[in-house]
Formats: C-alpha cells, sequence, structure tokens
C-alpha cells in the first residue's frame, strides 16, 4: 500500500514550493528544508515497517481524494495492516477524505468514516463546541469590546491574528474569543488532538513564541497521556463536540486558558496531518502504533456491526 508517486504533488520552482492539489506557495527556506528532512527519515521508518509485514486488514476506500503521506491517516494505515483500494466495490469501508473544508460524503451501502462531517469551517467547528459546551468560543466582532482571535473560515490557512473590538467583520473570516494559553515562560502552548470515534487517541502539545501564536512550524512539541491532560468531564465534552459536527476521525486544537482552567476547541480537521515534525522520532513512531491500534479496532468493529446490521 506505498503512496504512488506522490512526489508528483509539488513543483519546485524559483526557490518555492508550488503543491499542485491546493496551490499553496512553500518558500525553500532551511527551516523548512529541516522539517522536510525529519518528516522524510519517518516516512522511510514507515516504510520499512511496513514491507517487514503483508497488510491483511479490512479495505478502505478513500473519496474523493486518496491519502498522501503527510497526512496522519496514512502512517496510521501502514502499521495497523489496512489496505487502501482503487475501486468502492473492494472495500470493507469507505472514508470522506477531502482537503476542503465542506463537501459531499460518498455514499453507498458501507460504513463510511467521517460520513457526517461535511463541514468543518470555524464557524461551524464553534457552533458544534457550543452544542456540546454550553460555552460560545464565537464572537461578534461588532459587539465585541477587546482583543479577538479573527482566522479565516477554512483549513489550514494559519492566517490567524489578533485583533481590536469592536470592528466591522471582513468577508470568508471567523470571529473568536481570544483563549489565554501563555505559558509562565512566554511561550503559547496547543494541545492538538488525534481523534478516534471521539476519544482522544494522543495529545501533542505544541508551544510555539507568542508572535508565532498562529504559525504552523513549533519550537518544541511533546506527546502527552490523554488522561493526565484532560479529565473525565473534559474527555466527555470533547467525544459530545466530535458526534456534533461528525467527526469520526480528525484532528482537534484544544486551548487550556490559563485565567480559568476551561478547554476551548478552536479548530477541527479531518485531514490532519501528522505526527508533527519537531516531535522527536522514536515518539513518532510510537505514538503512531498506539494510534494505529486504535483505529485497527475501530474499523474491526464497524465492519462487524455493519455485518450484523446485515444479517
Amino acid at each position: 500500500m506505498a503512496a504512488s508517486a506522490w512526489w508528483r504533488d509539488f513543483q519546485l520552482e524559483g526557490g518555492i514550493l508550488h503543491v499542485r492539489k491546493t496551490g499553496a506557495r512553500v518558500p525553500v527556506e532551511p527551516g523548512v528544508i529541516g522539517e522536510c528532512l525529519a518528516w522524510l527519515r519517518f516516512y522511510l521508518d514507515v516504510e520499512l515497517e511496513r514491507r517487514a509485514h503483508s497488510p491483511s486488514g479490512p479495505r478502505i476506500w478513500f473519496a474523493p481524494d486518496r491519502p498522501r503521506p503527510w497526512y496522519l491517516i496514512w502512517p496510521v494505515l501502514q502499521l495497523a495492516g489496512l489496505r487502501i483500494t482503487d475501486t468502492p466495490d473492494e472495500a470493507d469501508l469507505a472514508m470522506f477524505f477531502e482537503d476542503a473544508t465542506d463537501g459531499d460524503p460518498p455514499s453507498g451501502p458501507r460504513p463510511t468514516i467521517n460520513g457526517r462531517c461535511s463541514d468543518t469551517s470555524k464557524t461551524a467547528v464553534a457552533a458544534a463546541f457550543e452544542r456540546a459546551s454550553g460555552r460560545a468560543i464565537a464572537v461578534d466582532p461588532r459587539s465585541h469590546d477587546g482583543p479577538m482571535v479573527e482566522k479565516g473560515e477554512a483549513n489550514g490557512v494559519h492566517d490567524g491574528r489578533v485583533v481590536e473590538g469592536p470592528c466591522e467583520p471582513v468577508a470568508g473570516k471567523a470571529y473568536q474569543r481570544l483563549v489565554d494559553n501563555l505559558a509562565p515562560d512566554g511561550m503559547v502552548e496547543d494541545l492538538r488532538c488525534p481523534t478516534i470515534n471521539g476519544e482522544i487517541a494522543a495529545v501533542f502539545l505544541k508551544r510555539r513564541p507568542v508572535d508565532a501564536r498562529f504559525a504552523n512550524a513549533n519550537a518544541a512539541v511533546r506527546r502527552l497521556e490523554p488522561d493526565a491532560v484532560f479529565s473525565k468531564q473534559e474527555r466527555e465534552l470533547i467525544a459530545r463536540f466530535c458526534k456534533e459536527l461528525g467527526l469520526d476521525w480528525g484532528g482537534l486544537d484544544v486551548l487550556r486558558d490559563r485565567r480559568d482552567g476551561e478547554i476551548w476547541i478552536v479548530d477541527a480537521n479531518k485531514t490532519d496531518m501528522g505526527p508533527p515534525t519537531a516531535l522527536p522520532l522514536a515518539d513518532k513512531l510510537s505514538t503512531t502504533r498506539a494510534i494505529a491500534a486504535r483505529f485497527r479496532h475501530y474499523c474491526d468493529a464497524l465492519i462487524t456491526d455493519a455485518s450484523g446490521d446485515a444479517a
């Protein structure tokens, strides 16, 4: 189940790496090169581990897009012994997989992972969080007095900035309360949480300088155990949120406000990348193996339940 010619997704021109699928343009700088090399080492280790075992698990059809190696689901599939099929007729399961913020999940008789997750815009995420928690992360920029976060509705744009309200909203932007996630040493801390069927499979503590609060690069990342980070009530809240959003598989960005200790889900992505490049290699591999085991169990259960329903 090796990825086929994934390097064709990119074009290097004039010191700029162009991503054909999304149109993103990434300057080739020393930091970017270092991240690419760290990712490549992880990719090669996963490939070696995959080749040492013949995958024989359930077959998954991804639609409309096939995952590339930089998405977290790809190494998880390799280490779980799961197989990607080219057609739905061969599949035991389907998975709605598309970078677009909104879209139409594939239809068919087989169980579909993320089959209800058609909208991951910031507005949809905020609404799902409010239904799950009873607390509003979204604010009205026309009436909000003080600092707030302005960010694009689409996933993966990393264009957030702090603005002062009240102000007129900008088309295509969402507005959220500014969560105080500043650590005592002046770094901001985000909790990236891959989830499977509403359960947190791992927690990545991501740290960045405050002036790079909304950047994609991290100064440091370490893995934490979900039970050590979130209370039982918080884990139940996260499960309710995933159910509200229809997110069976995906990554959540969770912030803990140092002023009152409350957690806030500020973003969700059904095609999250990972594990984070700044995570040490040994932790990348052990975490991916743990997530793979949980995802394999989830897929097996979906197939068993579907077989029981069909009987």
